[in-house]
């Protein structure tokens, strides 16, 4: 659920994010979750807010599954 909002959204901040959840999120848990995407790579939390940066490369998985190991 947070994964979807950050996504489909821009730069946000914290209490912007709680706003646009669908539901409500407590916010230690809120918090562990930003830090676990952040660990993964997938955001990056900064003064100014929270900002989705992973990028799917689903052309890529693609080639490399077709592809011949050398």
């Amino acid at each position: 659920m947070v994964e979807q909002t950050l996504q489909n959204g821009d730069l946000m901040t914290l209490s912007e994010l709680k706003k646009k959840l669908p539901k409500q999120v407590m916010h230690q848990t809120l918090l562990q979750v930003l830090d676990y995407l952040q660990l993964s790579g997938k955001i990056v939390i900064g003064t100014k807010g929270v900002l989705w940066v992973f990028a799917e490369r689903k052309e890529l998985n693609e080639l490399i599954r077709r592809g011949t190991e050398v």
